[in-house]
């Protein structure tokens, strides 16, 4: 829905199909990635991040939501393990030169780190007052404990009272692209269990804040509707996810492509255009 839905989740077992990484690279951010952007303004407008605001991303991706945060002056540390061709979509979006009405120092502040949230600790700077997990959950079994390890790592980098973010999708009547998600269900092989679409449940985010031992302090609902010029965009923006990869290795390419392409067509309009209303859930949480 990395989503990025919406970032790129690996296979967890089984064959992993086998695709072009910058291709679908590509895909995520010049189609899918930009989905989520009313998350993460709404999420940053009601936090008042700004400069002040020293923010650690946990699976950063290609690094939108850095770049949203660092153009309000935060100074952004970004940490990913997943996908390399992501990563160097992030560096090259930080870490050149940035617009001169921009706080420029943020970026030039600004770490991209591969590797664990463990990996992004440095003792020479202050602890982070602001940890986000925006890639959503909710979408792949096993994700919330996933998302557990990472935030058990992170949590002794940030400072005492420091808000921590966490995104799922909403619930799936509330989500019309939760119909096309379900072509991964069908066609994967459906004793692969982890890597494989779950619908969301109502709890999740408060059941990891909680394991977490986070502080559940708010908690809101924003419309992120997946839009697309044509079906061929949408179907490159959804499989560039990730979420399909076991529908793949349980099928073929082919014939992923073409029952989601059946899928999306009652979303599809009169001028070609595909338009999918959903709805994420975003929890905020303080560090005890």
């Amino acid at each position: 829905m990395t989503p990025t839905l919406v970032r790129q989740h690996s296979s967890h077992a089984g064959a992993t199909p086998r695709v072009d990484l910058r291709a679908r690279a590509r895909d995520w951010s010049e189609i899918q990635e930009r989905m989520l952007v009313p998350l993460y303004e709404a999420v940053y407008e009601r936090l008042d991040v700004d400069g002040g605001t020293r923010m650690l991303g946990l699976g950063c991706g290609s690094g939108l939501a850095l770049l949203m945060a660092a153009a309000r002056g935060a100074v952004v540390t970004g940490v990913d393990s997943r996908c390399p061709e992501h990563l160097a979509l992030a560096r090259r979006r930080l870490l050149p030169e940035v617009p001169a009405a921009w706080d420029t120092r943020a970026c030039e502040d600004a770490r991209i780190v591969e590797g664990s949230p463990r990996d992004a600790r440095d003792p020479s700077r202050s602890a982070f007052t602001l940890v986000t997990a925006f890639d959503p959950i909710g979408c792949l079994a096993g994700d919330a404990e996933g998302l557990g390890e990472s935030l058990a790592e992170a949590m002794p980098l940030a400072g005492r009272g420091a808000a921590v973010v966490l995104a799922g999708w909403g619930p799936p009547e509330r989500c019309a692209t939760t119909a096309v998600l379900r072509v991964a269900t069908k066609l994967a092989d459906p004793m692969r269990g982890a890597g494989s679409w779950r619908p969301a449940l109502r709890d999740d985010l408060e059941e990891v804040a909680q394991r977490a031992g986070l502080r559940p302090d708010g908690s809101g609902r924003v419309a992120c509707p997946f839009g697309y010029a044509d079906a061929e965009s949408a179907v490159r923006g959804l499989l560039s996810t990730g979420l399909f990869d076991a529908a793949i290795a349980a099928t073929d390419r082919e014939q992923v492509d073409k029952e989601l392409t059946e899928a999306l067509h009652p979303h599809q309009r009169p001028d070609g255009t595909v338009w999918m209303p959903n709805v994420f859930r975003y929890l905020i949480a303080r560090v005890p």
